[in-house]
């Protein structure tokens, strides 16, 4: 007896735990546009085989995806009704049947009834009342449609049904995962750069938007970065020295999880904008910089890259636009470019291009050629560096095309071998002045 009376009042302990539970919502969002969806709600079982009704599951939901969790529970079929409640749909769903019509004489307010059956819904609504065949008119006349019921395969809101077979009466908690597409999300940074100063201040934000047609309320919200099924789809590098994946990002297989800190309201038909990265006073930079991956002469200058430099910031950044602001005169902040990141763990030092610096310029020259061999040729190389503003600046000269077998012969300021293909100068030009590089190299295959 006791034993029997201990069972049950741990039975009923959990019943009452189980009762207690709100409804768990958690959302996972992809770069590609899907979803996933877990759902936890607390059901009322009865002993035996029944069915479990879902409300306001995604519309767009994936129905091949769907699982169901619960302790005790075997499911023997599942049923997505979308086929929502309105008036176009209960018209439709009416043909063949009989219905009321109810006409309303604006002159008067006298009101006249009639049975008719619904023939036909196609562009229009065809009656039959008694011996004549009768359009449904839209001509101003109050005119009402009554129905003897409702369709039973009509829903209000979009409703998942699942069949299952329990083992015992009671409340537990039902898990429902989902695959749905109509949601999506995408980072952006807005950066205010202190060129004087050498800081700038970030500010990361995720915006979500939600075309399913239900609301997800209170959820937790967790986002992937990378498109799955087709691999990351990195932007263009920006990153000069990687970092270490470190805060609140955790590895996902080959893709990266970002939790937001705190549940949210994704409603259908919104777009919300949350905040997940504020940093202020990090170290940067502004840096010029030309790429040249051959050995030609130019009539007209090259345009220097103008690109900020920054890192050390001590949360990941997902892939996203980064827009760029400096103040004026005034104080205001000033739009001066944007570019792309790809994923960026945390600690990573950014180059990042906002745009080309029209007096800042670089115009090559070759001096000689000479053809050593028939995979070989020497080329003697004159880099003439122009600065037209007012401070002094360090050009970042990067040239490629050396070759495999490339080799340097001689130079007029000191270089670093980036790699086998890539040699780099640091050139610094005078305040509405010029330097002029020279070089000669083997460039070889």
């Amino acid at each position: 007896m006791r034993r029997l009376l201990l069972a049950a009042s741990v039975l009923a302990l959990a019943a009452t735990t189980a009762a207690a539970q709100p409804r768990q919502l958690s959302v996972t969002i992809y770069n590609s546009g899907q979803t996933l969806v877990e759902d936890t709600r607390t059901e009322t079982l009865s002993a035996g085989r029944q069915r479990i009704e879902f409300k306001d599951v995604s519309p767009q939901i994936r129905s091949e995806t769907v699982t169901l969790s619960a302790p005790g529970i075997s499911i023997i079929e599942q049923n997505f009704d979308y086929d929502l409640l309105s008036p176009q749909t209960l018209m439709e769903k009416a043909v063949g049947e009989t219905v009321t019509i109810v006409r309303t004489n604006p002159g008067n307010g006298q009101q006249t009834t009639e049975r008719a059956k619904v023939l036909a819904v196609n562009n229009g609504v065809v009656l039959q009342i008694g011996d004549r065949i009768e359009i449904l008119r839209e001509d101003g006349v109050p005119t009402r449609v009554i129905f003897d019921k409702a369709p039973p395969n009509l829903r209000a809101r979009p409703t998942l049904s699942v069949t299952v077979d329990s083992a015992q009466a009671g409340p537990r908690a039902a898990k429902l995962t989902y695959l749905t597409n109509g949601m999506g999300w995408n980072a952006d940074y807005v950066a205010l750069f202190d060129e004087k100063n050498g800081k700038i201040d970030v500010q990361g934000w995720v915006t979500l938007s939600n075309s399913t047609g239900v609301d997800f309320a209170d959820a937790e919200v967790q986002l992937v970065a990378g498109n799955v099924g087709s691999g990351i789809r990195y932007s263009p590098p920006a990153v000069s020295s990687a970092g270490t994946l470190t805060g609140t990002a955790v590895p996902l297989a080959d893709y990266y999880l970002y939790p937001l800190k705190e549940r949210t309201t994704i409603a259908q038909n919104q777009t919300k904008q949350v905040s997940f990265l504020d940093v202020i006073g990090a170290p940067a930079r502004k840096a010029y910089r030309v790429d040249l991956g051959g050995f030609a002469s130019r009539e007209q200058p090259i345009s220097a890259a103008v690109k900020l430099e920054f890192g050390g910031q001590g949360e990941p950044m997902p892939a996203g636009a980064v827009r760029f602001y400096v103040r004026d005169q005034q104080g205001n902040p000033k739009f001066i470019g944007e570019n792309e990141i790809g994923h960026t763990p945390a600690g990573s030092d950014l180059s990042i291009q906002t745009g080309q610096a029209f007096d800042v310029t670089l115009t090559p020259t070759v001096v000689t050629t000479d053809k050593k061999s028939a995979t070989k040729t020497r080329y003697a190389m004159s880099y003439v560096v122009r600065n037209a503003r007012p401070e002094p600046v360090v050009v970042q000269v990067r040239q490629g095309g050396l070759g495999r077998d490339g080799k340097l012969i001689e130079e007029s300021l000191k270089s670093a071998r980036l790699n086998a293909q890539t040699l780099a100068w640091d050139v610094p030009v005078p305040a509405n002045g010029e330097t002029i590089l020279t070089f000669t190299v083997d460039s070889g295959y």
